[in-house]
């Protein structure tokens, strides 16, 4: 172990956890296959798999079979796209959802040490935490989906802490916490889909 490494939350362990893996990928099973049964929200029409492979980046040991494919369904009728939410890709960035709300909770502003630690840990450049820290405290706060879910959070919920000040909101440990945040996040991985097919976590108001 090298130096600071201890004082990192950034959990080699968990990022190297195959079980936890299976988790994230059981979970946006579930999600498909509930998008799925639902029809196509545009027509009523029957949905048709349409899944496609993506390389994430970020985990430090071997990953589940099919945990690379992205679930996605064609309308059969007008030929629309209905891509489910996913806790595992956080949009179109190549690091997983966890290593990207992993490695942003890790500081309030990018030191170069905790920098260095990060690259060594999982190949990162500075400019791609920064532009995370960006995402998380300026793009996501101002977006239509935070508007919707603001009311839900506790009022002294810090935007400029994101997404460790959210973290804190969920109970359990540290994977427990990070999956409620990712299924809470789930509608922003999807813009095909209607919000309402992807139920998210009940929140704790704690911190009021």
């Amino acid at each position: 172990m090298w130096k600071h490494e201890r004082r990192i939350p950034l959990c080699p362990r968990l990022l190297g956890d195959a079980s936890f893996l299976e988790l994230l990928l059981e979970i946006d099973r579930e999600t498909a296959a509930k998008v799925r049964a639902g029809r196509c929200p545009l027509c009523g029409g029957p949905l048709h798999v349409g899944h496609f492979c993506r390389k994430p980046r970020g985990f430090l040991g071997p990953v589940p079979a099919e945990f690379d494919l992205r679930f996605d369904f064609c309308c059969g009728w007008c030929r629309k796209r209905c891509l489910p939410p996913s806790i595992r890709f956080l949009g179109r960035r190549v690091y997983l959802g966890v290593v990207v709300t992993l490695a942003t909770a890790l500081h309030h502003g990018v030191t170069s040490w905790r920098a260095r630690v990060l690259r060594r840990h999982l190949g990162m450049a500075r400019v791609t935490l920064e532009r995370w820290r960006e995402w998380w405290q300026a793009q996501l706060p101002s977006s239509e989906f935070w508007n919707r879910v603001r009311g839900k959070l506790p009022p002294r919920l810090r935007v400029d802490r994101l997404p460790g000040s959210l973290l804190a909101v969920f109970t359990g440990i540290l994977g427990q916490r990070l999956v409620a945040l990712l299924r809470l996040l789930g509608p922003v991985t999807s813009g095909s889909c209607p919000a309402e097919l992807f139920e998210g976590p009940v929140i704790s108001r704690r911190g009021r």
